[in-house]
């Protein structure tokens, strides 16, 4: 019985965490936040909270959602011409996504020894899994891509890296400061109504 009511809540939670990247994904200022001339991404973050919760399994099909909304919005309805390139290279739009919670979910694990304090494990495993995103979409962009480089940043191919590695300063290290700041103050309060949750 309470095998089964542990199941229901956890597909539960799973049907919630993807209603929200749905939500994330469709609406703006919900999952984009603009900050001058930047647009900094805040979806990892739910990324990894499910993960912190539910585990890393749970947390990569979290992710690998938001890689699949990528994906075929690419193809349906691209957020612009470069989008319509790239992203239906699933590798690209997919992949990276995935890993943001085998990233988060396991440098939480390798510093549970190590660290006692359970902020700061959370913390820096949220700034790891949103860099993992980051470097990996902006990477792969770069090695499949980088011959499209006039066409995609109106840049030339020498150009490009510096340009790539100029978007992870701008933007990917605000998204890391962003997701290790409020992933803690999102997963411990959850934890505890959780853990309340599946003790009756």
């Amino acid at each position: 019985m309470k095998r089964k009511r542990t199941n229901t809540f956890r597909f539960s939670m799973l049907a919630m965490f993807i209603a929200i990247i749905f939500l994330q994904t469709s609406i703006p200022m919900i999952g984009y936040i603009p900050i001058g001339p930047l647009e900094i991404t805040i979806i990892q973050v739910t990324v990894v909270v499910a993960t912190m919760l539910m585990g890393i399994k749970d947390g990569a099909i979290i992710g690998g959602v938001w890689g699949l909304i990528t994906f075929i919005r690419a193809f349906a309805w691209p957020t612009s011409p470069m989008a319509a390139l790239v992203f239906v290279n699933p590798v690209v739009s997919i992949l990276p996504r995935i890993l943001i919670a085998v990233v988060a979910g396991y440098t939480f694990k390798a510093m549970i020894n190590m660290i006692k304090n359970e902020t700061t494990r959370l913390a820096i495993a949220a700034i790891l899994g949103s860099l993992t995103n980051t470097v990996l979409v902006l990477g792969l962009i770069y090695i499949f891509y980088r011959s499209n480089a006039p066409q995609l940043y109106q840049v030339n191919v020498k150009e490009l890296l510096p340009y790539l590695l100029g978007v992870v300063g701008t933007n990917g290290i605000p998204e890391a400061i962003f997701s290790g700041v409020v992933t803690p103050l999102i997963v411990i309060p959850l934890q505890k109504a959780f853990k309340a949750k599946l003790a009756k």
